[in-house]
């Protein structure tokens, strides 16, 4: 089975090509002790996979349920719950830095 989803701990500045750069910095921030929100990344991957297939990777939901879960936990809330939401943000990233 192919890693397609990494949390915090589990990437560093050197998984640029991975990771792309935000996420890589993300996950150096967090492992210097930095303030970072909890937060997963979805490889390149990932998209490369969705590319050749032309549908995600089957394994892809699953991990990113996984992620979700943990994030729920932490922070004590649940992802869609009308009364007390997770409230979260996505943004996107490439593997190089693009001007604009």
């Amino acid at each position: 089975m192919s890693k397609f989803v990494y949390g915090l701990s589990e990437g560093n500045k050197d998984m640029k090509d991975l990771l792309g750069g935000k996420g890589a910095n993300l996950a150096e921030m967090h492992n210097m002790g930095l303030p970072v929100p909890p937060s997963f990344t979805i490889t390149t991957e990932a998209c490369k996979a969705y590319l050749e297939q032309g549908s995600e990777p089957a394994e892809l939901s699953a991990q990113i349920d996984e992620y979700v879960a943990q994030i729920e936990t932490e922070n004590g809330k649940t992802l869609g719950d009308p009364s007390d939401p997770l409230l979260v943000s996505v943004r996107s990233g490439a593997k190089f830095s693009m001007p604009g």
